[in-house]
């Protein structure tokens, strides 16, 4: 790195100063149609900086910004704008522009793009790029979605393993300008199937006359193209990757997936885990963007099923009437024991289904999962019953509000709380690996589900140990 006179490195671009008013200014230069000042105002400045500060403009500003700055600035800035955003700009764009703009975009960046598009409105934009370009985003959109294969760009850089040094990196200087990443360099053989991967920083540090076929190590993985997102997130982080190749049935090299794609992946799926969590479907759109009716759709769906499961509460409640009709004292201590028990099912769950999603466990660990909240429930019970019992205790001290059996009643709220809470934590717990045991997302044991279905074992729970404490006198 050059270093100037005074200290400074001079080989690095100033970055723009901060502009809290940019949005102004650039609003004021398209009002004035200054658009020379326009892009010497926007050139420092990169992409995923610009565009939240441009989805901001009026739409009719952001389609002039657009028309009349650089297609690689447009495109660049247009991969980072909203859904919403895009679609309102591709409406105030004529056709020629449209189809410019679309064919700059990388190939990863266009399909998640289209993916989002109404069928046939993607079909008009697949009908706007050229032959090569409208070939690429077909075959990408022709794999599952959510799988690997929409994700990949054709954007990479491949040498062979007979080339030197320098013949490599004379390669890469003349094809590696537009490629998604030159992190990474792959090596493939006459048929293009995939031989290896080397980062670029050893072409740098080897001789120039070193053949390729020396630098292989064999310590490389790759992806199927009918992969799930999530199992190529995995890879990534296990390998601790900027970008892994994507090879056919054949090891034939025909992608790669980058690390910047990969945290959009863990940035949703994290997203969905959340919301699908706190007991509705997951949005699969942004919450202050997806239209009302939607949304309304998504939780009620959960929140029938979660009353339909209330209400089993209310028969076992009246199962137990007689129970209650003779210790009314009884019934003051209902929120507070299934409420215990729910809350630590959803402790419970929680912790079980993000460490499942981290890989801190597998499905075989299962006994030992629950060795763990068979302790950790006991512990928890003993505490709350503990304090459930202190309690009563001590108002019983100060007034008659429990007669004269309070003892009975301490002891029964103390004891209760052990089994529900304890029953909570191992439904809790058990609940996400049987799901995921039977195929289905961990993520739906939420938080409310097993709370609810702890308030009803609760009940039972509750007036069972109350039957077999007090039976001769209160009941």
């Amino acid at each position: 790195m050059e270093v100037a006179s005074d200290g400074s490195a001079d080989s690095i671009p100033p970055m723009p100063a901060e502009t809290p008013n940019l949005k102004a200014e650039v609003s004021a230069l398209i009002s004035n149609k200054d658009f020379a000042s326009l892009k010497q105002k926007l050139a420092p400045w990169l992409p995923a900086d610009l565009a939240p500060i441009l989805a901001e403009l009026p739409i009719e500003q952001l389609a002039i910004l657009f028309r009349n700055s650089s297609k690689e600035l447009a495109a660049a800035t247009f991969s980072y704008l909203e859904h919403g955003a895009k679609y309102r700009v591709l409406k105030m764009l004529t056709q020629p522009q449209v189809a410019v703009l679309l064919n700059e975009l990388s190939p990863d960046d266009r399909t998640a793009f289209l993916n989002e598009l109404p069928l046939d409105l993607a079909m008009q934009m697949l009908g706007l790029l050229t032959p090569q370009e409208r070939q690429v985003a077909q075959s990408l959109l022709a794999y599952p979605e959510h799988s690997v294969g929409r994700m990949m760009t054709l954007d990479y850089v491949a040498v062979r393993p007979e080339w030197t040094v320098r013949e490599s990196l004379d390669y890469i200087r003349e094809h590696g300008y537009d490629r998604e990443t030159l992190n990474v360099v792959f090596v493939v053989d006459e048929r293009g199937h995939l031989i290896d991967d080397i980062r670029v920083r050893r072409f740098l540090l080897s001789p120039l006359d070193a053949p390729v076929r020396g630098l292989l190590d064999g310590n490389y993985t790759m992806l199927s193209p009918t992969d799930d997102r999530e199992r190529a997130l995995e890879l990534f982080k296990k390998f601790d990757r900027v970008a892994l190749p994507v090879v056919d049935e054949n090891r034939k090299l025909i992608g790669i997936v980058t690390v910047d794609d990969m945290l959009d992946v863990a940035e949703e799926e994290a997203t969905e885990d959340i919301q699908k969590l706190g007991g509705t479907e997951a949005l699969d759109e942004p919450y202050t963007t997806i239209p009302l009716a939607r949304m309304v759709k998504k939780r009620a769906s959960w929140l029938v099923v979660l009353f339909l499961g209330e209400m089993l509460t209310a028969t076992a409640m009246g199962f137990f009437e007689d129970e209650i009709a003779k210790a009314v004292v009884l019934a003051l201590f209902v929120p507070l024991v299934i409420s215990s028990g729910g809350n630590a099912g959803s402790q419970a769950a929680t912790l079980v289904i993000r460490a499942l999603a981290l890989g801190e466990f597998r499905l075989r660990d299962w006994w030992r999962i629950m060795r763990r909240e068979l302790a950790a429930g006991t512990a928890l019970g003993a505490i709350l019953g503990a304090i459930g019992f202190l309690r009563i205790a001590a108002w019983s001290f100060f007034s008659n509000i429990y007669g004269p059996h309070w003892m009975l009643v301490a002891s029964t709220v103390g004891v209760a709380l052990i089994g529900i809470v304890l029953w909570g934590s191992l439904m809790g717990s058990m609940l996400p690996l049987l799901l995921k045991r039977l195929g289905f997302d961990p993520a739906t044991s939420s938080a409310p589900f097993v709370a609810t279905l702890v308030d009803v074992t609760g009940l039972i729970i509750y007036f069972t140990v109350a039957y077999l404490i007090m039976h001769g006198t209160l009941l």
